[in-house]
């Protein structure tokens, strides 16, 4: 797990979460402190206020927690999943399961994360484990 001090730079954490996911990198934050990590960046630890706070590389392995199906006409893009995913570093984030038909998507399932490029924006989605 690469780490990265986030006091290396002068951009706000916000900003260097989109920079690097731009780069094709995900990144969270990590507390020197209490050790917590921590999604969505900000610049003051939310388990302890500490403000020692370092960029890591997450495994990218989770957990579907929840999940809602949002139902289009296919001449609209067809239906998606939005999806809570509880990372193995004990963070949740909100994002989508590609790869996986919206009635076969479940709680619990196996997930792993990947940047990929949506309309220009770079984002992080996840895919099952058994592809990853």
């Amino acid at each position: 797990m690469q780490m990265e001090q986030a006091g290396a730079t002068s951009r706000g954490p916000q900003e260097h979460y989109f920079s690097k996911l731009a780069e094709g990198r995900f990144q969270i934050q990590r507390c020197a402190g209490c050790g917590a990590h921590q999604f969505y960046p900000r610049i003051l630890c939310m388990h302890c206020g500490g403000e020692d706070l370092a960029w890591t590389d997450p495994s990218g392995a989770g957990t579907v927690y929840s999940f809602s199906v949002v139902r289009r006409k296919p001449e609209a893009g067809g239906d998606y999943n939005v999806a809570l995913v509880d990372l193995e570093e004990g963070v949740r984030m909100m994002s989508r399961v590609d790869g996986v038909e919206p009635d076969r998507l479940r709680i619990g399932m196996q997930v792993a994360a990947r940047v990929v490029r949506d309309e220009g924006q770079a984002l992080v989605v996840f895919v099952p484990a058994e592809e990853a």
